[in-house]
């Protein structure tokens, strides 16, 4: 892997992959709509916005890979246009300058399942965003099938990690519990549920940027510790933050009621699909490719618990 490598959004995903590359010592832009205020010393910036095609070929040219980190506002009417238009810029600017792209992408796309995650399952047409993201996965492959773009989507679960704070694991749970607080879990924390380890994700994505070009053209799973509840998961977390874990629950069966107060909330009631049954995936095809050594929930859980007490002694 060599040559510039910009990467379009700086959330979690996007910033984590970008921290792997600074290290390596790579050329990195993070292209967004805005400057972040703290960006890390040695990354280059450039303006960007992901729904405009002219403004996304420009921030691709000169790199040799890009990776696509972005995010909507968590709203279905939304994802049903933005969602769409930005990877079908993406591939345009892919197909324009020829650089691979690594897609962050989600499981949504997936719909409602049973058994556990594989990449060849098909793309729903259930719901609003998760046909959202399906009709933006047609984009890319058609792309791929083509030959037009290089393109490989590598696809988490929800995640979780050191500061991050908008996740199931975040500021609701253990960053409450960071705050001397109760933690606040949607749905039942009993059931099984796959979650990915943000810097995993990052050396997943560093690991598909230093792929040949037959890993692009398909989805990747990323590999996720042996799957545990949420409670368990939040166990873990209060004896490392050294207190009792205290958790209180809003029942799938209220998720209604209480959507009628909360936008946030009502915009969740067509995705409990993926709290309300065991949520496993299946990363067999990427351990067996590159690598399978996720970071164990006993090291990334204490990590992420710890990394929310100086923000909470600041409170």
């Amino acid at each position: 892997m060599s040559g510039k490598i910009t990467i379009f959004g700086l959330g979690p995903c996007g910033r984590a992959t970008l921290t792997r590359l600074l290290a390596q010592g790579r050329e990195v832009m993070v292209a967004q709509r805005r400057a972040p205020p703290d960006l890390p010393k040695g990354a280059h910036f450039a303006p960007c916005d992901a729904l405009d095609r002219e403004s996304v070929l420009k921030a691709t040219r000169g790199s040799e890979q890009i990776v696509v980190a972005i995010g909507f506002p968590y709203e279905g009417k939304v994802w049903r246009e933005a969602w769409p238009k930005a990877i079908g810029n993406f591939v345009a600017a892919c197909e324009a300058t020829g650089a691979r792209m690594v897609f962050i992408d989600n499981l949504y796309m997936y719909g409602p399942q049973t058994s556990p995650l594989i990449e060849t399952m098909p793309p729903t047409s259930y719901g609003a965003k998760p046909a959202a993201r399906s009709a933006a996965t047609r984009i890319w492959l058609e792309a791929a099938a083509a030959g037009r773009a290089r393109v490989a989507a590598l696809r988490p679960p929800d995640f979780y990690g050191p500061n991050v704070g908008l996740t199931f694991l975040g500021d609701t749970t253990i960053g409450a519990m960071a705050r001397g607080k109760s933690a606040f879990f949607i749905g039942s924390p009993d059931i099984p549920h796959d979650y990915a380890y943000v810097p995993d994700i990052a050396r997943a994505a560093t690991t598909l940027l230093e792929a040949p070009d037959s890993a692009f053209g398909q989805s990747w799973h990323v590999p996720c510790a042996p799957t545990r509840s949420t409670r368990e998961i939040l166990k873990m977390a209060a004896d490392a933050l050294g207190v009792r874990l205290r958790l209180n629950t809003l029942p799938e069966g209220l998720l209604g009621a209480a959507g009628l107060f909360s936008p946030f909330l009502r915009e969740l009631k067509e995705m409990r699909f993926t709290w309300n049954r065991p949520y496993r995936v299946d990363a067999t095809k990427f351990g067996k490719t590159f690598w399978s050594d996720a970071t164990p929930f006993e090291t990334g859980v204490r990590e992420t618990a710890l990394s929310f007490r100086p923000a909470a002694a600041r409170s």
